[in-house]
Order: C-alpha cells, then sequence, then structure tokens
C-alpha cells in the first residue's frame, strides 16, 4: 500500500484540500452553535483562503513546470535572464495565492496596493491556468490524430516551447484588457419592465437596481462615492441593494461606507443580504451601520411603496435573506419567502429582492404571482473563462427574463467586481428600472 510519503506532491495537495473542506463541513455542522461570532468568522475566512491554496498548489505546479522546468535543459537556462524569469514567476504565484488572506490582514478605507497586485495575480493565474489546459488538449489531440508512431522530433519539441509562451502572451493582454475595462465607471442600463397591476399613478416609476459591489480588499471609498455619484444623478424614485455590499466586518470598513449616507431616493433605500454578508458573519453590525445611513433591511420582509400621487396606490417591495444563510446555519437568518410576503396579495404588484437567481427561481415556484424579481450574483461571469461556469449553474444569468406571463426577472452583472480587479466579458452595470403600469 502506498505511504502519504510516496505520493506525488498533486496528490498531496488534493488530499489536503479533502481534509481542509472537510473542516470546514464538521464546523458548520457542528461548531456553529459553539463558537461565538468572531471565532466563528475567523475559522471560516482561514479555512476557505486554505482550501483555495491547497486546490492553487495543483495548478501552480503545473505552472511552473509549464513556464519554467520545461526551459531548464535549454541554451539560455543558465542565463541572467532565465534566472528573473524564474524569480517573475514564483513571485507571480506567491501573489496569487496571497490573495485570499488579505480578507483577513488587508482591509481598509482604501485598497492597498498588494491587495490589488496579488488580486490581479489571481485573475491572470485563472487565465493561465485555462490557457495552458486548452493548449494541452489541442496538443494531446493534435499527437492522436497524427499517429501513436509518428517520432517525437525538432518540430515536437518546438510546439512543447510554444504552448507556454503563448498561453503566457495570452494571459498578459487579456489581462491587461481586463484591467483597462474593470477601471472604467459602471455602464447605466435603462430597462423598461410592465408589472402586472402597478398603478397607473405609479408608472414610469424610477428604481435604480445596485448589486455586488463587494466593498473590501480591492473597492474602497472612492469608487463607491463615484457610484452613490452616479445613482444620484439618475434621480431614482427607490434605491436598491440586493446584497454582497461588502466582504469585510462593518467596524473595520465603515469610513468606506460612508457615501452611502448621501443616497436620498424619495420612496427609500432598501437593502437584503447576499451570501458574502454571511461570510462576514456581521450582519446585525451591517444592518444596523446601513440604517444609520437610512437604508432600510429587508430581512424577510416587506414594505409598502406607496404612490406620492395616491396614498390609496401602492405596491409590495419584499426582500429574503440570502439562501448561504441556511447553508451556514447562521443564527435568525435564512430564506423565508413566507414571512417576507406575508400581508402581500395577489391584489397589488409584488416586487422581490432576492441575491441569488437560484432563490429566484425557488420563489417562483412557491410564489408564481410575484411579479418582478431583482437579482445579482452572477457578475455576468465577472472573467473568462468564469462565464462558462456561472451561465451553467444560475437559473437565469444575466439581464431580463420573462417568466410566464406576468412575471419578469431581472440579474445584474454587478456594480463593481469580486476581488479580482478585472472584466473580461461582462460589464459592471447601475441598472435604472422603470416600472411600466400595464
Amino acid at each position: 500500500m502506498i505511504s502519504f510519503k510516496q505520493l506525488p506532491i498533486e496528490a498531496k495537495a488534493a488530499v489536503a484540500a479533502g481534509v481542509v473542506f472537510f473542516s470546514m463541513m464538521l464546523s458548520r455542522s457542528y461548531l456553529a452553535e459553539k463558537l461565538d461570532f468572531r471565532t466563528r468568522r475567523w475559522l471560516l475566512r482561514l479555512q476557505m483562503a486554505l482550501f483555495a491554496n491547497t486546490l492553487m498548489l495543483m495548478g501552480s505546479l503545473h505552472v511552473w513546470r509549464s513556464t519554467v522546468t520545461t526551459f531548464t535543459r535549454s541554451s539560455a537556462a543558465s542565463s541572467f535572464c532565465f534566472m528573473l524569469w524564474k524569480i517573475a514567476v514564483f513571485t507571480f504565484l506567491a501573489l496569487a495565492h496571497s490573495s485570499f488572506f488579505t480578507l483577513l490582514f488587508l482591509v481598509a478605507e482604501e485598497p492597498y496596493f498588494f491587495s490589488l497586485a496579488a488580486y490581479t495575480c489571481l485573475g491572470a493565474y485563472i487565465i493561465l491556468i485555462f490557457f495552458l489546459f486548452t493548449l494541452g488538449s489541442v496538443e494531446q489531440a493534435y499527437k492522436f490524430l497524427a499517429g501513436r508512431g509518428a517520432k517525437a522530433g525538432t518540430g515536437s519539441k518546438n510546439r512543447t516551447a510554444l504552448k507556454p509562451v503563448l498561453a503566457v502572451l495570452l494571459t498578459v493582454v487579456l489581462t491587461v484588457v481586463g484591467l483597462l475595462n474593470a477601471s472604467q465607471p459602471p455602464t447605466v442600463n435603462s430597462v423598461e419592465i410592465p408589472v402586472h397591476k402597478l398603478p397607473s399613478t405609479m408608472n414610469n416609476l424610477k428604481v435604480v437596481l445596485l448589486s455586488d459591489i463587494h466593498l473590501g480588499p480591492t473597492v474602497g471609498k472612492t469608487k463607491l462615492a463615484m457610484i452613490v455619484r452616479m445613482v444620484k444623478a439618475l434621480k431614482p424614485d427607490i434605491t436598491v441593494i440586493v446584497g454582497d455590499l461588502s466582504d469585510a466586518e462593518a467596524k473595520i470598513i465603515r469610513p468606506a461606507v460612508e457615501p452611502l449616507g448621501e443616497l436620498d431616493s424619495p420612496l427609500g433605500t432598501y437593502f437584503v443580504t447576499g451570501n458574502h454578508e454571511y461570510y462576514t458573519s456581521d450582519v446585525s453590525n451591517w444592518f444596523e451601520l446601513l440604517k444609520s445611513f437610512n437604508i432600510q433591511p429587508l430581512h424577510n420582509e416587506n414594505v409598502k411603496i406607496v404612490s406620492p400621487k395616491s396614498a390609496s396606490d401602492w405596491f409590495c417591495l419584499a426582500g429574503v435573506d440570502d439562501i448561504e444563510a441556511d447553508v451556514l446555519r447562521y443564527s435568525g437568518h435564512g430564506m423565508d419567502l413566507k414571512k417576507a410576503l406575508r400581508g402581500c396579495s395577489s391584489e397589488h404588484a409584488i416586487v422581490l429582492l432576492a441575491h441569488q437567481p437560484i432563490a429566484a427561481k425557488w420563489a417562483l415556484q412557491e410564489r408564481p404571482d410575484i411579479n418582478l424579481i431583482l437579482s445579482g450574483h452572477t457578475h455576468g461571469g465577472q472573467i473568462f473563462p468564469l462565464n462558462a461556469g456561472a451561465y451553467l449553474l444560475n437559473p437565469f444569468f444575466v439581464g431580463l427574463y420573462q417568466v410566464g406571463q406576468n412575471t419578469f426577472v431581472y440579474v445584474s452583472p454587478g456594480t463593481m467586481y469580486y476581488g479580482i480587479p478585472m472584466r473580461l466579458g461582462s460589464r459592471a452595470e447601475i441598472t435604472e428600472i422603470i416600472l411600466r403600469s400595464p
């Protein structure tokens, strides 16, 4: 029987990842009620960082072998330039691995340069792994089609060397494009949505939708202030934030949140939790902080949005907790649609805020009389090649969907980004929704 020491390093990394994953499940199942919030928060984040790093270790070994070990037998291997290249690759991988730990140590009013560099390397790492795998698969397919009996010659060696060079060049180009795209202000996307049973006095009501701002290691006060200025310029009747506002505890990042106090929509500003709010394990403090800025959390509850023109005309605006609260067994939280829609009948229009598209799907299965659901979470995939995974894992990916005759779902691609300061195949968005009365 093979001992652990005899396993290749990739297998050891896989075993380590399995152990960390098991410890995460154990913590969620048996320790959730026994640990205080602060300990749970640190334990969860540490476990997630360790899990991500053990998984990444397998990819990092492949990157090193493809971009460094492949060239060690070449004539340039003893040159000073090759030594610099090895240092550059090692630094790149070290920064990518360290990105997950910045949540624990480097969160402030404005992002630290180290955090921006680390998450940029993480984004480039994902792209590089994709191209190395894809080009490697193409190479293997070529060898198979060319015939197993073909002898490996100079052409084969050249192709082996060309693969990492091409992968690195493509990664550099896409990383620069992604950084430039994400550095632009969010686009303002105006969408008209007919809302069944919306009173005629509320026709053309303007709702501004924000989602997935992710205040934390790479998004700070300056970017939030820019978003707030853009929202105010739109002069919305209502502003809604559908989760993942922050990746840090309220106390630590409070100075960065202050621009939210300038939001002054006449019919109110409302908030529902996303999965990342529960990763902070600080939801209660976030609720109190948002209330101090006159932003009302909808914690499985609803409010009547009354027409400024007629007190008898109104619709029901409801919000549910993110479904991650159930997974984490977060005390006092979890998606409760019945509670959220208590008092909301089909006689009036119903608009629901639910962070994840899967929650929107579940809500419609239980209450098909909901007229409009506003979600986020997917980021539109944020960067290539993660777009495909986000598309396959969510029942609604991005944009407007009609479900049945009188129901619509709108999924925001996110107002900023999570961690990696890049956008490829997606664009950050502030959504201006014009509600139309039939």
